[in-house]
Parts: structure tokens; sequence; C-alpha cells
């Protein structure tokens, strides 16, 4: 009985260490998870448009956090350079650095604008009211809604595309409704 009993005990103990029974986070997740919280604590990115002669154009954003499938709102003027570029050309780039994790996020993917008021009160930032008096009721407060298509990760804090052997990010790519890892995990 005691030999059962141990070998019971042994048995459990390694099938905790070795996740048997525990459901084990796919690198897709974990690669998700790493962008999410490098893109927080960013809290600003860079918006990448391209001009009518297909120069990229930068400017720094404050965007709403990513949603659950990485979908990212910001705010912007109707009337900005950005908004034209957009209406010309629905590719973009965001850029993320978190200085103090030691990592970045791109994502490349295409914006939408939106100018549907229930989604401009839903993405509103009261700190925005210096530039928007009627807050997101103001003809000139639009949405911008980035889906990506693919989202490159690097961040030392999470181990994630940080390989001594090549310091290569970590590449999702869009696939259905979910995400692939194509490399550098």
């Amino acid at each position: 009985m005691r030999i059962a009993v141990a070998a019971a005990a042994v048995f459990g103990i390694l099938a905790a260490g070795s996740g048997w029974g525990q459901e084990v986070e796919p690198p897709e997740g974990r690669v998700l998870e790493a962008a999410r919280e490098v893109m927080k604590a960013a809290h600003y990115c860079f918006l990448v448009t391209l001009d009518s002669s297909g120069q990229p154009q930068a400017r720094v954003m404050d965007p709403f956090d990513p949603e659950p499938d990485m979908v990212v709102w910001m705010g912007t003027n109707a009337r900005s350079r950005k908004v034209s570029q957009l209406r010309e050309d629905g590719r973009a780039t965001l850029a993320y650095y978190d200085a103090s994790g030691m990592g970045y996020v791109t994502l490349i993917g295409s914006a939408r604008l939106v100018d549907d008021l229930v989604e401009r009160r839903r993405h509103w930032k009261p700190e925005w009211e210096p530039f928007y008096s009627e807050g997101p009721e103001s003809d000139d407060y639009l949405l911008l809604e980035f889906e990506p298509s693919r989202i490159e990760v690097m961040s030392f804090t999470h181990g994630v595309g940080a390989d001594p052997s090549g310091f290569s990010p970590a590449i999702l790519d869009r696939s259905g409704s979910g995400w692939v890892l194509r490399g550098g995990s």
C-alpha cells in the first residue's frame, strides 16, 4: 500500500511539473500577450501612413488599448493630413516602443475611417476635450480603426524575440480570425 501511495505522489509531482492535465498556452498566445503588455506600457505609438508620392509619413498617436483581436482604435481630427492620406491609401503601420521594458511592437495592416457617433462616444478620452470642445460629438472628431495583418514583437522582459543567436522579432500573421507564429519566438 505504501508503494502505491508513494508512486501516486511521485506521479502527481511529475505530472504537475510537466504540464500534464494543464492547459498550455500556445506560443501565439504568449507572443500576443507580450505584444499587448508592450503596447500598454508604451502608451503612445507612431502611426505611419503613405503620402501621395508613396513616402511614409509618421506621427505620434494616443491610441486605445488593443482589443482582443488586436484591433487598435485612435481618435483624430477629421481635417488632418493623416485622414486625407488614409482616404487615398488605407495601408498603415503602428509602432510602439517601451524603453523601460526593452521592447517594441510593430503592427502592419490597414486603417479605416469611422464617423459613427456611437463609436466616437465609445472611443473618447476626457483629456482630448481641449482639442474637441464638443467632445465626441464634435464635427472634427473622427476615429481610425486599425486592423493588423502582421505583428512583430521584440521584448526582452517577456523573452519574446530575444534569442541571443539572432535577436529577431517574433512575427504573427493573421490567419482567418486568429494568428499564426512565423518565427523568432
